[in-house]
Protein backbone atom coordinates (compact mmCIF):
# COMPACT_ATOMS: atom_id res chain seq x y z
CA UNK A 1 0.00 0.00 0.00
CA UNK A 2 1.45 3.37 -1.03
CA UNK A 3 0.19 6.61 0.23
CA UNK A 4 -0.52 9.08 -2.77
CA UNK A 5 -1.78 12.36 -1.13
CA UNK A 6 -3.94 13.52 1.99
CA UNK A 7 -6.91 15.29 2.12
CA UNK A 8 -5.58 17.36 4.68
CA UNK A 9 -3.71 20.70 3.20
CA UNK A 10 -1.66 22.21 5.56
CA UNK A 11 -1.89 25.61 4.62
CA UNK A 12 1.55 26.88 4.88
CA UNK A 13 4.38 26.51 2.78
CA UNK A 14 7.00 23.85 4.50
CA UNK A 15 10.18 25.03 4.33
CA UNK A 16 11.73 23.15 6.98
CA UNK A 17 10.31 20.19 4.88
CA UNK A 18 11.80 21.04 1.70
CA UNK A 19 15.09 22.27 3.49
CA UNK A 20 15.25 18.15 5.15
CA UNK A 21 14.54 16.80 1.66
CA UNK A 22 17.16 18.81 -0.14
CA UNK A 23 19.45 18.26 2.24
CA UNK A 24 19.26 14.18 2.08
CA UNK A 25 18.72 14.57 -1.43
CA UNK A 26 22.09 16.44 -2.13
CA UNK A 27 23.85 14.12 0.56
CA UNK A 28 22.57 11.06 -1.32
CA UNK A 29 24.25 12.50 -4.49
CA UNK A 30 27.25 12.57 -2.97
CA UNK A 31 26.99 9.32 -1.77
CA UNK A 32 26.34 7.99 -5.47
CA UNK A 33 29.48 9.35 -6.85
CA UNK A 34 31.71 7.41 -4.21
CA UNK A 35 33.32 4.38 -4.57
CA UNK A 36 32.22 1.28 -2.99
CA UNK A 37 34.91 1.02 -0.46
CA UNK A 38 34.27 5.00 0.40
CA UNK A 39 30.86 4.91 0.65
CA UNK A 40 31.65 1.50 2.95
CA UNK A 41 34.03 3.99 5.31
CA UNK A 42 31.29 7.24 5.18
CA UNK A 43 28.93 4.78 6.77
CA UNK A 44 30.85 2.89 9.04
CA UNK A 45 31.86 6.73 10.19
CA UNK A 46 29.03 8.46 9.90
CA UNK A 47 26.13 5.66 10.51
CA UNK A 48 25.60 4.74 13.95
CA UNK A 49 26.87 0.93 14.61
CA UNK A 50 25.05 -0.04 17.74
CA UNK A 51 28.55 -2.49 18.74
CA UNK A 52 30.67 0.74 18.67
CA UNK A 53 27.82 2.43 20.91
CA UNK A 54 28.32 -0.41 23.39
CA UNK A 55 32.19 -0.14 22.96
CA UNK A 56 31.94 3.41 24.10
CA UNK A 57 29.19 3.29 26.64
CA UNK A 58 31.92 0.51 28.64
CA UNK A 59 34.55 3.05 27.99
CA UNK A 60 36.65 1.24 25.62
CA UNK A 61 36.10 3.78 22.88
CA UNK A 62 34.91 7.68 22.26
CA UNK A 63 31.27 8.50 22.90
CA UNK A 64 31.53 11.10 20.32
CA UNK A 65 32.89 9.41 17.49
CA UNK A 66 30.41 6.71 18.66
CA UNK A 67 27.28 7.83 19.48
CA UNK A 68 27.13 11.69 19.17
CA UNK A 69 28.33 12.36 15.95
CA UNK A 70 26.16 9.61 14.43
CA UNK A 71 23.38 10.51 16.42
CA UNK A 72 22.69 13.49 14.35
CA UNK A 73 24.59 12.34 10.65
CA UNK A 74 23.17 8.85 10.24
CA UNK A 75 19.73 10.10 9.68
CA UNK A 76 20.95 12.06 6.33
CA UNK A 77 22.11 8.66 4.78
CA UNK A 78 20.45 6.12 2.74
CA UNK A 79 21.31 2.75 1.47
CA UNK A 80 20.11 3.43 -1.83
CA UNK A 81 17.61 5.21 -4.42
CA UNK A 82 14.45 3.48 -3.15
CA UNK A 83 15.08 3.96 0.58
CA UNK A 84 15.48 7.74 -0.09
CA UNK A 85 12.89 8.05 -2.75
CA UNK A 86 10.40 5.94 -0.24
CA UNK A 87 11.32 8.00 3.10
CA UNK A 88 11.52 11.14 1.09
CA UNK A 89 7.77 10.43 -0.58
CA UNK A 90 6.11 10.19 3.10
CA UNK A 91 7.78 13.49 4.86
CA UNK A 92 6.51 15.41 1.43
CA UNK A 93 3.01 13.87 2.04
CA UNK A 94 2.42 13.97 5.84
CA UNK A 95 5.14 16.58 7.45
CA UNK A 96 4.09 19.73 5.99
CA UNK A 97 0.80 19.26 8.38
CA UNK A 98 2.59 18.56 11.65
CA UNK A 99 5.43 21.47 10.62
CA UNK A 100 2.14 24.02 10.51
CA UNK A 101 0.62 22.87 13.95
CA UNK A 102 4.46 22.86 15.48
CA UNK A 103 6.04 25.71 13.80
CA UNK A 104 9.57 25.82 11.79
CA UNK A 105 12.25 25.83 14.25
CA UNK A 106 9.86 23.97 16.75
CA UNK A 107 9.16 20.86 14.19
CA UNK A 108 12.92 20.77 12.78
CA UNK A 109 13.53 20.18 16.70
CA UNK A 110 10.68 17.63 16.92
CA UNK A 111 12.05 15.91 13.84
CA UNK A 112 15.52 15.47 15.00
CA UNK A 113 14.72 14.39 18.87
CA UNK A 114 12.61 11.37 17.10
CA UNK A 115 15.30 10.46 15.06
CA UNK A 116 17.47 10.34 17.82
CA UNK A 117 14.77 7.73 19.73
CA UNK A 118 14.32 5.75 16.87
CA UNK A 119 17.93 5.03 17.06
CA UNK A 120 18.07 4.56 20.78
CA UNK A 121 15.06 1.98 20.35
CA UNK A 122 17.24 0.07 17.48
CA UNK A 123 20.46 0.63 19.43
CA UNK A 124 18.63 -1.49 22.63
CA UNK A 125 17.39 -3.91 20.72
CA UNK A 126 20.60 -4.94 18.71
CA UNK A 127 23.55 -3.84 21.04
CA UNK A 128 26.12 -5.70 19.42
CA UNK A 129 24.89 -4.96 15.80
CA UNK A 130 27.96 -4.33 13.88
CA UNK A 131 26.30 -2.72 11.14
CA UNK A 132 25.52 1.27 10.60
CA UNK A 133 21.87 1.89 10.76
CA UNK A 134 21.27 4.67 8.73
CA UNK A 135 18.24 6.92 7.06
CA UNK A 136 15.24 8.88 7.88
CA UNK A 137 12.88 6.42 8.43
CA UNK A 138 13.01 6.87 12.50
CA UNK A 139 12.33 9.98 12.13
CA UNK A 140 9.79 10.41 9.55
CA UNK A 141 7.94 7.76 11.84
CA UNK A 142 7.61 10.07 14.27
CA UNK A 143 5.84 12.52 11.72
CA UNK A 144 3.29 10.20 11.03
CA UNK A 145 2.95 8.82 15.08
CA UNK A 146 2.02 12.83 15.13
CA UNK A 147 0.54 12.90 12.10
CA UNK A 148 -2.27 9.80 13.14
CA UNK A 149 -2.45 11.75 16.91
CA UNK A 150 -3.65 15.14 15.12
CA UNK A 151 -5.35 14.09 12.23
CA UNK A 152 -7.01 10.58 12.63
CA UNK A 153 -9.86 11.20 10.12
CA UNK A 154 -7.91 12.90 7.30
CA UNK A 155 -8.11 11.16 4.19
CA UNK A 156 -5.60 9.47 2.33
CA UNK A 157 -5.65 8.48 -1.08
CA UNK A 158 -3.47 5.13 -1.67
CA UNK A 159 -2.19 3.06 -4.19
CA UNK A 160 -3.47 -0.75 -3.24
CA UNK A 161 -2.15 -3.73 -5.34
CA UNK A 162 -5.07 -6.24 -5.33
CA UNK A 163 -3.68 -9.88 -7.47
CA UNK A 164 -2.85 -8.09 -11.03
CA UNK A 165 -4.28 -5.18 -10.28
CA UNK A 166 -3.45 -1.80 -8.77
CA UNK A 167 -6.76 0.01 -6.67
CA UNK A 168 -7.31 3.74 -5.48
CA UNK A 169 -8.54 3.35 -2.08
CA UNK A 170 -9.35 6.47 0.28
CA UNK A 171 -8.46 5.99 3.63
CA UNK A 172 -8.57 7.21 6.84
CA UNK A 173 -5.06 8.56 8.28
CA UNK A 174 -5.49 6.29 11.45
CA UNK A 175 -6.25 3.22 9.29
CA UNK A 176 -3.90 3.75 6.46
CA UNK A 177 -0.92 4.76 8.74
CA UNK A 178 -2.18 2.44 11.45
CA UNK A 179 -1.47 -0.72 9.23
CA UNK A 180 1.85 0.55 8.10
CA UNK A 181 2.50 0.34 11.61
CA UNK A 182 1.25 -3.21 12.51
CA UNK A 183 3.27 -4.49 9.19
CA UNK A 184 6.68 -2.56 11.16
CA UNK A 185 6.01 -3.95 14.57
CA UNK A 186 4.65 -7.48 13.33
CA UNK A 187 8.04 -7.75 10.79
CA UNK A 188 10.48 -6.51 13.78
CA UNK A 189 8.92 -9.16 16.38
CA UNK A 190 9.89 -11.64 13.48
CA UNK A 191 13.05 -9.97 13.02
CA UNK A 192 14.12 -9.72 16.16
CA UNK A 193 15.42 -13.73 16.31
CA UNK A 194 17.57 -12.98 12.95
CA UNK A 195 20.80 -12.88 12.46
CA UNK A 196 22.28 -9.81 11.19
CA UNK A 197 25.05 -10.50 8.92
CA UNK A 198 23.19 -9.65 5.69
CA UNK A 199 22.35 -6.54 7.13
CA UNK A 200 18.04 -5.19 6.63
CA UNK A 201 15.80 -3.03 7.59
CA UNK A 202 15.85 -1.35 11.25
CA UNK A 203 11.88 -1.92 11.84
CA UNK A 204 13.18 -1.19 15.56
CA UNK A 205 13.48 2.14 14.54
CA UNK A 206 10.16 2.76 12.81
CA UNK A 207 8.45 1.36 15.92
CA UNK A 208 10.44 3.47 18.06
CA UNK A 209 10.15 6.89 16.12
CA UNK A 210 6.65 6.23 14.83
CA UNK A 211 5.34 5.44 19.35
CA UNK A 212 8.18 8.91 20.05
CA UNK A 213 5.89 10.98 17.97
CA UNK A 214 3.27 9.89 19.27
CA UNK A 215 3.83 10.67 23.09
CA UNK A 216 6.16 14.04 21.88
CA UNK A 217 2.88 15.85 20.00
CA UNK A 218 0.81 15.04 23.14
CA UNK A 219 2.96 17.41 24.74
CA UNK A 220 5.06 19.57 22.57
CA UNK A 221 4.04 23.44 22.31
CA UNK A 222 2.01 24.03 19.15
CA UNK A 223 2.41 27.07 16.90
CA UNK A 224 -0.03 30.09 17.33
CA UNK A 225 0.49 30.95 14.21
CA UNK A 226 -3.05 30.75 12.14
CA UNK A 227 -2.45 28.77 8.59
CA UNK A 228 -4.62 29.83 5.63
CA UNK A 229 -7.89 27.64 5.27
CA UNK A 230 -7.72 26.05 2.24
CA UNK A 231 -9.99 22.71 0.65
CA UNK A 232 -10.37 20.62 -1.71
CA UNK A 233 -13.38 19.49 -3.94
CA UNK A 234 -11.53 16.39 -5.18
CA UNK A 235 -8.77 14.25 -5.87
CA UNK A 236 -6.37 14.88 -9.23
CA UNK A 237 -4.64 11.81 -10.33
Amino acid sequence: MLPLRDRNPSGITPWVVYGIIVINVLVFMGEASMSEEGLNALTARFGLVPAEVTQAVTGKGSLLQALIVPMLTSMFLHGGWLHLLGNMWFLYIFADNVEGRLGRGSFALFYVLCGVVALATEYLLRPNSPLPVIGASGAIAGVLGAYVVCWPKARVLCLVPFFYFLHFVELPAVIALGMWFLIQFLQGAASLGAPFAHGGVAYGAHVGGFVAGIILIKVWPHSERPQRPRSYNRWSY
